[in-house]
Formats: structure tokens, C-alpha cells, sequence
């Protein structure tokens, strides 16, 4: 059976304080939490090991214990085989009933029910005094809410309040947020357990459809209406863009569906400053209502000068 150093698993030294225990276990629980971590087998396992140092480590009684139990193991390690001796103990007879509870003495005799310790734990304590689960430290539950932005307020970020379970909350947001993307915020969910850390609150946003643009990633698509006179002749077009009009050159003779590129004009690039996607325009004729007789006329005469159009 592997010593387990509890002090190593929270990276903390011996002479540490309850205090600085504390923090440090609450910080790697939230690093390895599964909610953080899923399907991590590994970060699952972590965080079972620090749960289970933070269990000893945080109980002045445990902790001593476990201190003593430290040096006690390295001589049970010294002894012939590192195993059990003529007695039928480990460490060639040494005495380890005095470092359980309630357990006949015997080694390796379990530990409280439901609880997801190590058999090192178990030998070291026994079953917590009598089979009950222990007051572990446990993170507190995770809320989830959902907030609905404009794409223009997708756009430009800033401050937001939410009010989870009757409680405002002031957040910050970063431009260039996806409809369907979640943020977490540590220590707003539920509080935790036995001091164990607060949970998180998972905001997940909803990007409200826009009749101007269309949104692919990081790039906008714009319907353009232009003239029959200026698609033919050609001329400036001004365009609105979420950053502001912008002037554009339309050659003679532009086809309908004509697709142009505005390089940087589409929607920020998320928490990456001064990046931005394209804005595509798909220019649109627009056909002339309600002639006049006169124009009409024109019409006509344009249209006997190339019969075979």
C-alpha cells in the first residue's frame, strides 16, 4: 500500500497554516473539478486526492495524527520486506493498532460508508468512528442562466446586470461573444460545503436574429439594394456597417449579385483586441417603380437600340 503525502497533494509545506490549507485546497478544487474537467479521468482523480488530503490536513485531530503516522510509516518501510513480520504485522511486527479507530486494530479495515477514500486513508482512520460519512468538503452546486443580447450589443460588449436567485450581478462583457457560447464565473453558484468552494455560474448567451446582417463566425453578410442607374453607370454606394457608413465604388456595368469584401468590417474576433472578421455585401438591383411616361420613353428607346437584348 503507497504512503500517500497529503501535504504534496496540496502543494503546501508541513509547517503549513490552516489558513494557507485552506486556500490551497480551494484552489485546486476548483482547477480539477469535474465540472471543469469533463470526462478527465485524470482531473477526476485529482481532485479525489486533494479532497481526501484537505479531509486530514483541515482536522487538527487528524493531522496529527497523520503527522505522527508519517514517521512511524518510514519505519515500517525500513524493516526486511517492508511487509509483515513474524507477529503477522506489517513491519515486521510493529504495532499499527494504535493508529486506527474502533476497528479491532486491524489493518487496511475500511472507512466510512459512501465515502471515496484510499485504502491509506482507511487504514489510517478506520470507518470515521462508526461507519457514518464524514463531514468532507464538497463544492458547491453550479447555476446556470442564459442572457439575450442584440447582435449590436454582441458587438460592442460592455456591462451587463443579470439577477441570478435574487442576486444582481455586474458583468463585464467581451465583444465578439457567439450565440450558443457559455462563460463560467467562478464562486457565483451555490456556496460550498464544509468549506469546500463556492460552485460557478455558467452563463450561456442567446444572440437575437438581426434583418440586416447575417453572422458566420466571425464574418457578416449584408444585402446591398443599388440603383439599375448606378450599377450601369457606376458611382459611390454608402453602406451601413455596424462600425459606422462606409463609402463604396461601384464599376460601370456591376452584375446583380455582385459579392464585395470589406476587410475588418464584420463582427470583433472574442478576447482578441483589434482583430475582426470580413463583411461581405451582395449587391441587389433595384428596379425603377412607377415610370413616368417620360422615362418609359427612354426606357423604349434603349431598348430598340439593342433588339437582341
Amino acid at each position: 500500500m503507497e504512503y500517500k503525502d497529503y501535504y504534496k497533494s496540496l502543494g503546501v509545506d508541513k509547517n503549513a497554516t490552516p489558513e494557507q490549507i485552506k486556500k490551497a485546497y480551494r484552489k485546486l478544487a476548483r482547477q480539477h473539478h469535474p465540472d471543469v474537467n469533463p470526462n478527465d479521468k485524470g482531473a477526476e482523480q485529482k481532485f479525489k486526492e486533494i479532497n481526501e488530503a484537505n479531509e486530514v490536513l483541515s482536522d487538527p485531530e487528524k493531522r496529527k495524527k497523520y503527522d505522527q503516522f508519517g514517521a512511524d510509516w518510514q519505519r515500517y518501510q525500513q524493516q526486511p520486506g517492508g511487509g509483515a513480520g513474524r507477529s503477522g504485522q506489517p513491519g515486521g511486527g510493529f504495532d499499527w493498532s494504535q493508529y486506527t479507530q474502533g476497528q479491532g486494530g486491524g489493518f487496511g479495515s475500511g472507512f466510512g460508508e459512501g465515502e471515496d477514500f484510499s485504502d491509506f486513508f482507511g487504514s489510517l482512520f478506520g470507518n470515521m468512528g462508526g461507519g457514518g460519512r464524514t463531514s468532507r468538503p464538497g463544492a458547491g452546486q453550479d447555476y446556470q442562466a442564459e442572457l439575450e443580447l442584440s447582435l449590436e450589443e454582441a458587438y460592442q460588449g460592455g456591462p451587463r446586470t443579470i439577477t441570478v436567485n435574487g442576486k444582481n450581478l455586474r458583468l463585464t462583457i467581451a465583444p465578439g461573444v457567439a450565440d450558443g457560447q457559455t462563460i463560467r464565473l467562478r464562486d457565483q453558484g451555490g456556496p460550498g460545503r464544509n468549506g469546500g468552494p463556492n460552485g460557478a455560474l455558467l452563463i450561456t448567451f442567446r444572440i437575437r436574429p438581426d434583418a440586416r446582417y447575417v453572422r458566420t463566425g466571425d464574418d457578416l453578410t449584408q444585402d446591398v439594394p443599388v440603383s439599375i442607374y448606378k450599377a450601369l453607370l457606376g458611382g459611390e454606394q454608402t453602406v451601413e456597417t455596424l462600425s459606422g457608413p462606409v463609402k463604396i465604388k461601384l464599376k460601370p456595368e456591376t452584375a446583380n449579385g455582385t459579392r464585395l469584401r470589406l476587410r475588418g468590417k464584420g463582427f470583433p474576433v472574442y478576447k482578441k483586441e483589434g482583430q475582426f472578421g470580413d463583411l461581405y455585401l451582395r449587391l441587389n438591383l433595384a428596379l425603377p417603380q412607377n415610370l413616368t411616361d417620360q422615362e418609359k420613353g427612354l426606357f423604349e428607346q434603349l431598348a430598340a437600340l439593342r433588339p437582341d437584348a
